[in-house]
């Protein structure tokens, strides 16, 4: 080989190594940004960036290839880079509804610019100009006219639904077949739990995600619908809006005593009775069993809103969540099936086929003191539990005792139910009286003092099972107790009486004051 040759070779292994080579701004440590994302990223994202780190096989959706340069949440255009800001961002508050956590408390300032340092280092598609951010307009005044001119363009203009269903739980007709450039299946968002929203639920935050798109996933960019005049910028921001008003208004609060309120007429005939309209609702999230095998590391269910009432004899709960499948169903296998490819097997083998959806409510058998309470997880063989459990296909409630997710033993007694499943939603009304006929199998449900209360949930075509699927910690429901008669008449009597001896006081004073005078 030529000297010329050589000389020329190594000047392009040069400018290949320096395309590649990792490139800090002004007042970024490489090196540190290095130890610190391989002493806590490359768990999940890989040491070299790639998105296989230990722990991604246990994650959906799977971590972020930094090496591909795809980033979902950024201020920029559809399949550009994000900004510095971008990424600090991502890194402070995390990625809501994933295994992303926030890592702001955790880094400093100066460590975060660091470790935006390192991760832009692992693809060459960085070099070159900083991206900018999109411009973005000023948002419209909100209305209930707006509000429903978002949705219409929602369903009609851009035909979200078809994906994020009529009423937004993630439920539409084309649910099940998404998957991300990786060809990992991915669920489409929950519009109706914004503080689950990657990137922030806000107005302006949705709209930001409107315009960009989220790259690597199949939510688009909608600002070509407005360059083709499908839409205006101020319908897309009517969306916003429309989206944005499918969630509370803050995130739910978390209570640790669900109040079942006394009737005042009979309790409700089902779940979608008008009664319930006014019975307050109490939100109880919902994680992953990942405790005993088999796990369920990536499971639906995400949160439960329960409400109760009873009538001094029978107790009746509605618990409602959003499942965007009512399982079984065939439209959901081919979902199923990727799941059961994408996620491991350490525990062995998901179904090959959909199972039911399932609920289960469970109490402690016998009225607990303290924290002696049975193992969340059904109880256990020290401590059983009492527990009513349902299954969607056959329609089908059971309540007995159990020592563990999969020890139940059945007991007669009445118990019913009614399930609806409507627009990506279970609504599912259970009905028991307070005294069992026999209470060495059966809770007793007491007036006036909390009852320790757990959930499991799953989603059979998420192949989710009796074991796998979501739990809850212990809370309590607290059933009112009649208030008597005497809890109005004595603040009213002592009412009186202070006001008559205030009276007999001031007749007094001025009877002594008149005394003097004469």
């Amino acid at each position: 080989m030529s000297r010329v040759t050589q000389a020329g070779l190594l000047g392009a292994l040069t400018l290949a190594a320096n395309l590649f080579m990792p490139v800090a701004l002004a007042g970024q440590d490489l090196d540190r940004g290095r130890e610190l994302y391989e002493k806590w990223c490359a768990g999940c994202h890989g040491n070299d960036g790639t998105g296989n780190g230990a722990a991604a096989e246990f994650m959906l959706p799977r971590p972020r290839n930094f090496s591909r340069a795809v980033f979902q949440i950024r201020t920029t255009a559809n399949g550009e880079l994000p900004t510095d800001d971008d990424l600090r961002r991502i890194i402070d508050v995390g990625m809501p509804g994933t295994t992303m956590p926030g890592w702001e408390n955790k880094f400093s300032s100066r460590e975060r610019d660091d470790v935006i340092a390192y991760v832009k280092s692992f693809s060459r598609f960085f070099d070159g100009p900083a991206p900018e951010p999109i411009a973005v307009s000023a948002p419209p005044r909100v209305t209930p006219e707006g509000i429903a001119e978002g949705r219409r363009v929602f369903l009609e203009d851009l035909e979200c639904y078809k994906c994020h269903g009529d009423q937004g739980r993630g439920d539409g007709p084309s649910a099940a077949e998404q998957t991300d450039d990786w060809d990992f299946p991915i669920l489409p968002r929950d519009l109706t739990e914004n503080w689950f929203f990657n990137g922030g639920g806000s107005v302006e935050d949705i709209h930001m995600r409107l315009l960009t798109g989220l790259d690597g996933t199949s939510m688009p960019s909608f600002t070509d619908a407005i360059d083709a005049g499908v839409i205006t910028d101020e319908q897309l921001w009517r969306v916003a809006q429309y989206v944005a008003s499918l969630s509370p208004e803050g995130p739910p609060r978390v209570r640790d005593v669900v109040r079942a309120a006394l009737a005042t007429g009979s309790l409700p005939g089902g779940p979608e009775a008008p009664e319930w309209e006014v019975v307050e609702r109490y939100y109880i999230p919902m994680v992953g069993q990942i405790i005993l095998a088999p796990r369920a590391f990536s499971p639906t269910v995400d949160g439960l809103w329960v409400q109760a009432m009873h009538d001094g004899t029978n107790l009746s709960i509605l618990i409602s969540w959003d499942d965007p499948s009512e399982s079984p169903d065939p439209r959901w296998q081919e979902y199923h099936d990727l799941v059961a490819l994408a996620m491991t097997d350490v525990d062995g083998p998901m179904s090959a086929d959909q199972g039911p959806d399932r609920l289960m409510v469970q109490f402690p058998l016998r009225q607990e003191t303290g924290t002696d309470l049975p193992f969340f997880l059904g109880g256990d063989a020290r401590r059983a539990a009492y527990s009513l459990r349902w299954a969607s296909d056959p329609d089908r409630l059971e309540q007995g005792t159990s020592r563990g997710l999969d020890a139940f033993t059945p007991v007669t007694g009445e118990v019913t139910h009614a399930a609806i499943f409507s627009d990506g939603q279970w609504r599912l009304q259970l009905n028991r009286a307070l005294m069992p006929a026999d209470t060495t199998a059966a809770a007793v449900f007491p007036l006036g003092v909390p009852l320790p209360i757990a959930f499991f949930a799953a989603d059979g075509s998420n192949g989710e099972d009796s074991m796998r699927g979501s739990v809850s910690a212990w809370y309590a429901i607290y059933l009112d107790v009649p208030t008597p008669p005497s809890t109005f008449v004595i603040p009213v009597v002592a009412v009186m009486l202070t006001a008559g001896l205030g009276l007999v006081a001031v007749w007094r004073a001025k009877a002594e004051e008149q005394g003097k005078t004469e």
